[in-house]
């Protein structure tokens, strides 16, 4: 009787079955879920700007509360020195505005009243626009008058009331963002140990480390170098304007240095309002049109030479990212938005470095010089396998080396 062999049958199969694939994303869910995001950031703005200024200055910051701990200063200490002196600065600067602020305020009206009249002036000299926009009134029907035609003044009792009734919004979020820098602070390394202890992997924990010390080390950088070239620039700003004759230079040269956080904005902005008070303050066209290209040239010069001399290369963005980002972020959350617009876009550069499949984004939003591409180069021919020759080849007679 022959022998019958017989093949085991496991129930379980010992190959594991092979690993799904990842399901593609939904680029639909995608869309919807960016528009949600973004409009929850537009409706939250009120708690998440104290939120994002105090991590930003929590990164600017760790770097000094590190250095003093290793001289033997406790974190709670320094915690509460930098945010103490971040609220002096901000009374100190409050108290050197207020004066020349309220002067402006007291003058408006006989402002908006020269203003006026100047630019009715300047009006006078373009007859042909003026006939024709004063056609194009008569025959439309205007809504944004009263009942004697003239347009309402400014009234200082309702800017005051304005100015009281945001005040205390402001005042708590300041207050939020001063405490919130102060646990921060006085936590230590507990925030940067946390966000580590939450990968798994030694390397990916490695990587968290590395993108959070990066991220401190090119805020503090890109902060500390932009707030010491706005501080010059505001007090050449303000000299610039106390020698042309303009009046309140030091106003001038605070507007200017806060100005100057906003990108490509600040810059024309600042001239536009140096423009206005000008045309109020003199009484011909030269000086007003020298004060506008005063301080356009000392923003030119700022955004053109200094900066880019004394800022990193590497924390230089995409001219055009950084201009989309700025209006972005001022269609979200105005002022502030522009002002944490170039700092928010720090943080992505490196973050986008330091995760994988994000490095071509971290390339676009670099400001680095790109590589010139190399002509189109002729493919090689392919070299035959001689180790595996044709059939033909191995038929064909080799010749006689008697020959």
């Amino acid at each position: 009787m022959p022998r019958t062999s017989y093949e085991p049958i496991h129930k379980f199969p010992l190959q594991p079955d092979p690993a799904p694939d990842s399901p593609r994303p939904s680029w639909p869910l995608v869309g919807l879920f960016i528009l949600a995001l973004i409009a929850a950031i537009a409706l939250a703005r009120d708690f998440l700007m104290p939120i994002t200024f105090a991590l930003l200055l929590f990164f600017v910051f760790v770097p000094v509360r590190r250095r003093l701990t290793r001289l033997g200063v406790p974190p709670i200490l320094t915690a509460t020195g930098v945010v103490f002196g971040l609220m002096f600065s901000i009374i100190g600067l409050g108290w050197s505005v207020s004066g020349p602020a309220g002067q402006l305020i007291a003058d408006m009206p006989q402002i908006q009243s020269a203003l006026t009249e100047k630019l009715q002036r300047l009006r006078g000299t373009f007859e042909t626009i003026d006939t024709a926009m004063t056609q194009m009134e008569e025959g439309s029907e205007s809504s944004s008058t009263n009942e004697e035609g003239e347009s309402p003044g400014f009234d200082v009792a309702t800017a005051i009331l304005d100015g009281l009734y945001t005040t205390p919004g402001i005042m708590g979020q300041v207050a939020l963002t001063l405490f919130l820098l102060f646990f921060l602070l006085a936590s230590g390394d507990l925030i940067y140990l946390k966000i580590v202890q939450s990968f798994d992997t030694l390397r990916e924990k490695r990587n968290a480390y590395s993108a959070l010390r990066e991220i401190e080390e090119s805020l503090g950088s890109y902060l500390g170098a932009i707030t010491l070239i706005n501080a010059g620039l505001g007090v050449a700003i303000g000299l610039a304007m106390w020698a042309l004759g303009m009046p309140s230079p030091l106003l001038f040269g605070l507007l200017a240095f806060a100005l100057n956080f906003i990108p490509y904005l600040g810059a024309i902005t600042g001239v536009g309002i140096a423009l206005l008070v000008a045309l109020v303050t003199f009484s011909d066209v030269f000086w007003p049109v020298m004060v506008a290209l005063t301080y356009l040239t000392l923003t030119t010069l700022e955004g053109q030479l200094i900066t880019p001399y004394f800022v990193a290369r590497r924390l230089q963005m995409n001219a055009v990212v950084v201009f989309l980002t700025v209006a972005l972020w001022a269609w979200l959350w105005s002022v502030i938005g522009m002002i944490i617009a170039v700092p928010l876009l720090v943080v992505i550069s490196v973050i986008c470095d330091h995760v994988p499949g994000l490095e071509k984004l971290g390339n676009f939003l670099a400001g680095d010089d790109p590589v010139p591409l190399a002509e189109d180069e002729p493919e090689p021919e392919p070299v035959a396998d001689i180790s595996h020759p044709e059939p033909e080849a191995m038929l064909t007679p080799l010749p006689d080396p008697r020959v």
